[in-house]
């Protein structure tokens, strides 16, 4: 929870708490869903992303925090903040963050997708048509599925998977056993649907929903014929869901990671979701038999897993009340007539995702397997899903004999059983599969292909701050760098030398690699800004990243601002750092974006009295990317590129007026307000770059 290289005693009052700090950042997509300017359908989605976001927050975060507890850890993080201190603030802010959700949800969305014809529609408001067809729907598809399990010596609680949907029934009577526990659990099998879309001539609306809790809560009595119902409560329970892998008694890592994956949906309790109907007598045995204390009940008033809501954008066919789609734009260097090679061998090409297309990255790895002159390729891979037509070109590439490498991360969070899947698909077809180097994650983003040409080999490289996957870089903002540049590409062979084989770290040229020289060759450009500004001249950096943790960088920063440099930091998510602070951080603000598409690039500038130094990189800067990842840092060299990173990465961003929010010292945020002509940097960037919207 509380980890870097090295023990600091920098002061407390210097850092924001990590947690509360990811906590801001869920406020500010709440403030999406609440913002009328975003389309309706759009608003909702953004309110189920709080809960997928807050979902991995309990089985990571706080799920951390609790393991530091149970043994008895008083340590506090570099924040002064103990772990049963955190926990408590916690809990009061994800309450009221529920608060405000669900008040949203019920008193806003719900009543305005009604207005358009978007109905999810309460049990006391069925007619008797849909309540004939609700019914025939629950002995057809849900009560075959459903095993009620009364609770008795005989009938212990059951296994409750991570995040699933379960009913608590408080019964009276006796069955034809003479059994009388008072108690059952039905679990609903995640194979149902939890939306549910009424046929058209049964509805009123066009678009009329129930829920698959309200299905069951109609019909649970079917379940236990001669009995009666007192009380029938959802509930839900998120786990710890971190895995644990022991690197002295590993053998074999895909091996031990499968069989740690099967225990992730039984990780120890951290949470209880449960109705807001629920009983106190359902409540106090639910938090018991999960050894769970009150602070760590949430009680919802509706559904208890918006995330299912998520689809619901998808299904319903209205564009007027969604995002205006577009199509990606593509750079004029790579003109459909050009072979690829041949085009990077003339020029390096900048793509700046969503906004232009991750077709040409595509194109790169097809052309490299089926191009008879292609003779080998590399490439890391951390998230590119289930199904992904990357990782198909590198298995026809193994087929057709080119020399195939792929270091692929198994423990990338979330995604390890893809992962698993690919290796094993990989290996089938003759390619060199590795897992980076136990103990560090190898989270960089590289593509290399060896190609023989007239005047000898040739290396084309990709680089890039995002992952390879076709999806993401749909809803992600990114930058990708492909270049034919022979000393970078010297520097990326090096980095997959060091992940393949054994041997020393490289002297690379340009990139700047963790766990390496990343670290200190960030600290040294922060303090060779304040080395400028000391003797007079201007030092200035712009930073942009998904969060900014790592204390050693942060206390830079404020070295370098109390110098006299100019500092503006451009963080997404957590940021530890404290701006405005007179004395520490005057020259220091922090602002961060959110918008349609979730800010993921990182990049790099420090002016360099003049020189104007622009990275990009895999990396955040947080303690964890330096230490204990292996990430890459690389350089725009073309300054022509340069300046589109400068204009489209960091000044639109800083002129955002409207999707801005500046973090203020405390740590809480304030929205920018518009005066005068509104700017939105993802907007401005749509016009500017796609091909069509």
């Amino acid at each position: 929870m509380y980890d870097s290289k090295t023990e600091h005693n920098f002061p407390t009052d210097h850092f924001i708490n990590r947690e509360l700090s990811l906590l801001q950042f869920q406020r500010r997509v709440l403030a999406q869903a609440a913002d009328r300017t975003v389309p309706l359908l759009e608003r909702l989605r953004f309110l189920c992303i709080v809960s997928s976001n807050l979902d991995e927050f309990f089985e990571i975060r706080v799920s951390g925090i609790k393991e530091q507890i149970r043994i008895a850890c008083r340590k506090a993080g570099d924040d002064g903040i103990s772990p049963l201190e955190l926990l408590e603030r916690v809990s009061d802010e994800v309450h009221e963050i529920l608060t405000l959700q669900y008040s949203l949800l019920n008193d806003d969305i719900l009543p305005a997708l009604e207005q358009e014809g978007v109905v999810f529609l309460r049990r006391s408001l069925w007619t008797e048509a849909q309540l004939r067809w609700i019914r025939d729907y629950f002995m057809r598809e849900v009560m075959p599925v459903l095993t009620p399990i009364g609770l008795d010596p005989a009938h212990p609680f059951p296994r409750v998977l991570n995040k699933s949907l379960n009913f608590a029934i408080e019964l009276a009577g006796r069955d034809a056993f003479g059994r009388d526990s008072g108690a059952a659990i039905v679990q609903a099998p995640r194979a149902l649907p939890r939306v549910i879309r009424l046929p058209r001539d049964i509805c009123a609306d066009e678009y009329t929903f129930v829920f698959l809790s309200s299905v069951l809560h109609a019909h649970v009595d079917e379940l236990f014929s001669g009995m009666k119902v007192l009380g029938c409560y959802q509930f839900r329970v998120t786990r710890n869901s971190d895995l644990f892998v022991d690197e002295e008694a590993v053998k074999d890592l895909r091996a031990s990671l499968k069989g740690e994956l099967q225990q992730r949906h039984f990780g120890d309790a951290v949470r209880l979701e449960v109705a807001d109907n629920c009983s106190e007598q359902m409540v106090a045995f639910l938090l018991q038999h999960f050894h769970l204390e009150e602070d760590d009940l949430y009680r919802t008033p509706g559904i208890v897993n918006l995330v299912r809501l998520m689809q619901v954008p998808d299904w319903v066919e209205r564009p007027d009340l969604k995002y205006p789609p577009f199509v990606p734009g593509l750079p004029k260097t790579l003109d459909k007539r050009r072979q690829i090679f041949a085009a990077l061998r003339n020029t390096d090409v900048l793509l700046h995702h969503p906004f232009q297309s991750f077709a040409p990255v595509i194109d790169l790895l097809r052309a490299a397997a089926d191009d008879p002159q292609a003779l080998a390729i590399k490439m890391t891979v951390y998230r590119t899903g289930t199904d992904s037509v990357l990782m198909e070109h590198l298995v026809r590439a193994a087929q057709k004999g080119k020399e195939v490498t792929v270091v692929l991360e198994l423990m990338a969070r979330f995604d390890e059983e893809a992962n698993i899947t690919w290796a094993n698909r990989l290996q089938e077809v003759g390619a060199h599969v590795v897992y980076g180097v136990f103990g560090y994650k190898t989270h960089a983003k590289l593509l290399l292909v060896v190609r023989r040409e007239e005047d000898g080999l040739r290396r084309y490289v990709h680089m890039g701050t995002g992952n390879y996957h076709a999806r993401t870089a749909r809803l992600y903002t990114d930058f990708g760098l492909l270049t034919a540049n022979p000393e970078i590409g010297e520097d990326v062979a090096a980095v997959f030398k060091q992940l393949t084989g054994l041997g020393t770290a490289s002297e690379l040229r340009h990139l700047w690699q963790a766990p390496f020289t990343l670290h200190s060759r960030v600290i040294e450009a922060i303090r060779r800004e304040g080395e400028i500004a000391r003797a007079g001249r201007r030092g200035r950096i712009i930073a942009k990243m998904n969060a900014l943790l790592e204390p050693e960088t942060i206390e830079a920063l404020y070295e370098a601002s109390q110098a006299g440099v100019e500092i503006d930091l451009i963080v997404r998510g957590p940021c530890a750092l404290k701006p405005g602070v007179p004395g520490l951080s005057d020259n220091i603000r922090v602002r961060s974006v959110v918008g349609r598409f979730l800010e993921h690039h990182r990049i790099f500038h420090f002016r360099a009295d003049g020189e104007d130094r622009m990275f990009l990189s895999s990396a955040d800067w947080m303690d964890r990317n330096f230490f204990r990842r292996i990430e890459i840092s690389f350089p725009v060299l073309d300054p022509r590129l340069k300046r589109r990173v400068m204009k489209e990465g960091l000044r639109a961003y800083l002129a955002d007026n409207s999707q801005a929010w500046e973090m203020q010292s405390d740590g809480s945020y304030k929205r920018r307000n518009p005066r005068g002509a509104r700017r939105t940097a993802q907007l401005s960037l749509l016009r500017e770059l796609a091909a069509s919207s």
